[in-house]
């Protein structure tokens, strides 16, 4: 890949592109495009976000942007990072920097002008690209591009002192090769990640989460998490995880490529648990996940699916719960791709007109609904008409225990 420019890539010109690159003196060499959008761009791959590096500081950058009527927020300003929010939306601009120190969670940085020293301190190599806004020129300081040729994923310098600087870099360098390696991680960079599974511990649950839930989105995250389980990555912070859940991961993987469901990654983290929900909720409890993901997760690990037509058991569980269920227990596929196109009908009867039918408001009238309902399910959701004949028949055996 040595040789390449940047390609014409739609976010170059995006609205508001070349205002901000005009305010930040990328014409005089001052920024530069880095990171993701360089190196997906290098792969055909649509960026989802822009980031500029630059040797300006950052009060040059509010400075400049403020000259140019371009919003700045100071999301990161500490370490050097103001977002710019165009009309075509946010692109993150930071400052040359180094490390100055670090505890494995955090860094206290230096601002610099030395791109090779910004990139030093960047995880990955292929993470370590940079082009220049004018000419598309890429500047490469750590073999990225050779990297990027052959689909290697490879810590930039030392791992063990690279995963020092940052623990969650563990957690990186698989997501990063489940999106873009083949065939087996770099041996040193997997060997670093394994001697030092243990640093996880420090890392907030949270950040554990984000960048779990990231790994288990891409395409077929199985072959990695098969390979973390077995060089025991996940033993300090999800030891709940083994290796039946990687295969149950694969198949579920499978099963929504089948029925052509989206990729979930809150259902492959199910897949990785035992169907346990005690379990499952405490799980995602203590990775810190919203109340309605746990609950989520929790009711996919309930066991198979009840004996009922899987539309009356989405009803009652609802549409996204029933299809987890279903591809973590091996359900049907034609079952699962009806589902995917099914939306729950609403019965087409409230308690007036069973008020109309002489039944008095309150829980007689409730007891009416819940009979009514559970027969129209049973029935596979009847038209209006033959609901209207069950409310005649529960308002009628109502009313007449009631002797009335």
């Amino acid at each position: 890949m040595d040789g390449l420019t940047l390609p014409d890539v739609d976010w170059r010109t995006r609205n508001g592109m070349a205002a901000l690159l005009d305010a930040l003196g990328a014409n005089e060499g001052d920024s530069r495009f880095v990171g993701g959008a360089v190196r997906d761009a290098l792969l055909g791959i649509d960026a989802k976000d822009v980031d500029i590096a630059t040797r300006l500081k950052p009060p040059q950058v509010l400075e400049r942007l403020k000259r140019q009527a371009i919003r700045a927020v100071p999301t990161g300003i500490a370490h050097g990072t103001i977002t710019a929010v165009l009309k075509s939306g946010p692109v993150e601009v930071t400052t040359l920097r180094r490390d100055v120190a670090t505890d494995g969670r955090r860094a206290t940085v230096a601002f610099s002008d030395d791109w090779r020293e910004d990139a030093a301190r960047r995880d990955f190599t292929i993470n370590a690209l940079y082009a220049d806004p004018s000419t598309g020129e890429i500047h490469d300081y750590f073999g990225g591009l050779a990297d990027l040729a052959v689909r290697r994923v490879r810590f930039i310098g030392a791992p063990l002192e690279r995963i020092a600087e940052d623990h969650l870099r563990i957690l990186r360098f698989f997501r990063f090769h489940a999106r873009f390696g083949l065939d087996r991680p770099d041996e040193e960079g997997l060997a670093a990640c394994a001697a030092r599974a243990n640093d996880l511990m420090a890392l907030s649950r949270e950040r554990i989460a984000d960048e779990l839930l990231k790994l288990l989105a891409v395409a077929d995250p199985r072959p990695t998490v098969a390979l973390m389980i077995d060089r025991g990555i996940f033993t300090p912070v999800l030891p709940e995880i083994g290796i039946d859940g990687a295969a149950r991961l694969g198949r579920v993987v499978a099963g929504e490529s089948r029925a052509g469901i989206a990729a979930d990654p809150v259902r492959r983290l199910a897949a990785l648990l035992p169907d346990d929900p005690v379990l499952g909720e405490a799980v995602a409890a203590r990775l810190k996940l919203s109340n309605q993901n746990r609950k989520r997760i929790a009711a996919a690990l309930a066991g198979a699916p009840d004996a009922l037509p899987v539309e009356a058991f989405a009803y009652r569980t609802g549409v996204a719960g029933a299809i987890d269920r279903l591809l973590l227990h091996d359900g049907d596929e034609a079952e699962i791709r009806r589902l995917a196109g099914w939306a729950p009908p609403r019965l087409p009867i409230g308690g007036g007109a069973l008020v109309a039918r002489g039944l008095a408001a309150g829980p007689a009238v409730a007891r009416a609904l819940q009979t009514v309902e559970r027969q129209w399910v049973a029935e596979g959701f009847p038209p209006a008409e033959r609901v209207q004949a069950i409310a005649d028949e529960v308002a009628a055996m109502i009313l007449a225990e009631a002797g009335t």
